[in-house]
């Protein structure tokens, strides 16, 4: 799992690693470094492209502009990884250089001008790396699972069973080689059909669809973090990663469809796609179309990592932690807190007080079981800012959560829990705050509901010592009555009662209905002003 970089340095067991990845379309660099148990910090990167997939298809050999530009990228990448003195520099190349025939004369000049030798990989090899990416990214531990990865000149497949490979395969559908054969020199929709039918006999031919039908999908390449790019720009959610992004087989179908209609210049203006990658974006799409139309799984998640990580994971011997459904996040979520020195009673306290809350009055909210997590989420890490400083803290909460790498969920849904997070106290969410105004309004919605809750839990532990065992709460036509059961050993809930009462107001807002406080004892907790800012 990748987290965003640390301000304190690497722990001595941690490993500085650079992993070069030459691929056909553009060559990666990924600088971290790796902990025993898998964790990634990243230091730097570096990516260019050179596009040495450029003629392959006609000519069956790397062209020297693009051997020379790839060469010249590799020097500058392994400059840089001596710089940040990495322990190990690996240099990886896929289907290009595979299968040009001269592909030595490349490699040669790379160990001549680098010191560092290249290893070609087999399509067996990329494509067991990009499984092992996955499986440390994704929750694989329970059921059926297709990964795919889309480079230059080829796809990956690989089914697993359970966190278990069962096949695998390496195609030469990449999207830079599908569109030199079918899209060149202008797209248009009767060679996107022909494209797609190239790819449909193929995988009919090379891959079972027995027992794999709704099989979770995973892609990863640029294909992919391009199309969910288009997704989120189209939702107004502005994430750091697209990484686990969520994509319906309908919502690809019709992104292909706009996308095919468009020169090339009106695909380089589409927000939220790289204009580097408009002229072969329709080929990877197309490419992805026919494997989701073969499996038929109901969506695709998005991957923001690939073959890289899986080099890194592979340098430092790690092997990823198989996770059933809902661990990963669980353990990402959790992890980064840690990380984040929170205080870890507080925190438990004020999410087990928050889904009392959620639970009662979830129906009236019209709120899912996907709130339900992002509410606990947000409860937990709702006061991480503290390890930046204390004043303030719930906006550095916010900062801290949305550039965090939180695996299993959606770049949607860490959003929502940064923006709960931030407003479990201060002013509520207001569409004078950018970052909330560019959401859109359902989003928006759900993300007041969830603030009420969890600033009005906040307050219940307003003492920080979990004086208050249980919540109970009853909806009265005059008022929503919420009464605070002592726990065990607790001697006065005095200061969590006044808590809660100076927080109840952005409740009452969503609920428009008064919210009152009852002392355990049954009486009513005077009302004090909302705490704001």
């Amino acid at each position: 799992m990748l987290s965003a970089p640390e301000p304190t340095d690497a722990p001595a067991t941690d490993q500085r690693i650079a992993a070069i990845d030459i691929g056909s379309n553009s060559v990666r660099q990924i600088v971290a470094d790796v902990s025993p148990q898998g964790r990634i910090r990243v230091v730097d990167e570096m990516k260019a492209m050179p596009r040495l997939g450029s003629g392959l298809e006609s000519t069956g050999a790397l062209l020297g502009p693009a051997i020379d530009s790839g060469v010249a990228a590799v020097q500058r990448m392994v400059a840089l990884a001596r710089t940040l003195n990495a322990e190990r520099i690996e240099i990886v190349a896929t289907s290009a250089v595979r299968d040009a025939t001269n592909a030595l004369e490349f490699t040669g000049r790379i160990l001549r001008e680098t010191g560092v030798p290249v290893r070609v990989l087999s399509g067996e090899e990329e494509a067991l790396l990009c499984f092992r990416s996955a499986l440390a990214h994704f929750e694989l531990g329970a059921g059926r699972a297709l990964v795919m990865d889309i480079g230059g000149g080829s796809l990956e497949l690989v089914l697993a069973k359970d966190g278990l490979i069962e096949r695998l395969a390496s195609l030469p559908f990449g999207a830079v080689r599908m569109t030199e054969r079918f899209l060149t020199p202008d797209v248009k929709p009767r060679s996107v059909r022909a494209l797609r039918r190239h790819v449909r006999e193929g995988l009919r031919r090379a891959m079972p669809v027995k027992d794999w039908r709704g099989a979770q999908v995973i892609g990863s390449g640029g294909t992919f973090t391009n199309l969910a790019g288009i997704m989120l720009a189209r939702t107004g959610v502005s994430a750091r990663s697209t990484h686990g992004t969520r994509v319906s087989r309908v919502e690809l179908e019709h992104a292909l469809d706009y996308l095919q209609r468009l020169t090339r210049e009106e695909r380089a203006a589409v927000p939220g796609l790289n204009p580097a990658r408009a002229d072969i974006i329709v080929a990877g799409l197309a490419v992805a179309a026919e494997v989701l139309a073969r499996f038929d799984p109901r969506e695709l998640l998005v991957s923001g990592y690939g073959i890289r990580e899986g080099i890194l994971l592979d340098a430092a011997r790690v092997q990823p932690q198989v996770a059933d459904p809902g661990k990963a996040r669980e353990r990402s979520v959790l992890q980064f807190a840690e990380r984040c020195h929170y205080e870890q009673p507080h925190a438990h306290q004020v999410r087990r007080l928050a889904l009392q809350l959620f639970d009662a009055l979830a129906p009236r909210l019209a709120l899912g079981p996907g709130d339900r997590q992002v509410l606990a989420d947000a409860a937990l890490l709702h006061d991480v800012g503290y390890h930046i400083n204390y004043e303030k803290h719930h906006k550095h909460s916010f900062h801290l959560i949305s550039h965090a790498e939180l695996l299993g969920m959606t770049p949607a849904e860490q959003v929502a829990v940064a923006h709960v997070a931030r407003y479990h106290r201060g002013a509520a969410p207001q569409r004078k705050h950018r970052s909330f105004a560019q959401l859109d309004r359902s989003l928006r919605t759900r993300i007041t509901k969830l603030s009420a809750l969890l600033r009005f839990a906040d307050g219940f532990d307003r003492g920080h010592v979990s004086a208050v065992e249980r919540l109970d709460v009853q909806w009265a036509e005059d008022a929503l009555r919420v009464q605070a059961l002592p726990a065990s050993g607790a001697t006065t809930v005095r200061l969590d009662l006044w808590g809660a009462s100076r927080k109840r107001q952005l409740l009452e807002e969503v609920l428009r209905h008064p919210v009152v406080v009852i002392a355990p004892d049954g009486t009513v907790v005077e009302t004090g002003e909302d705490e704001g800012e």
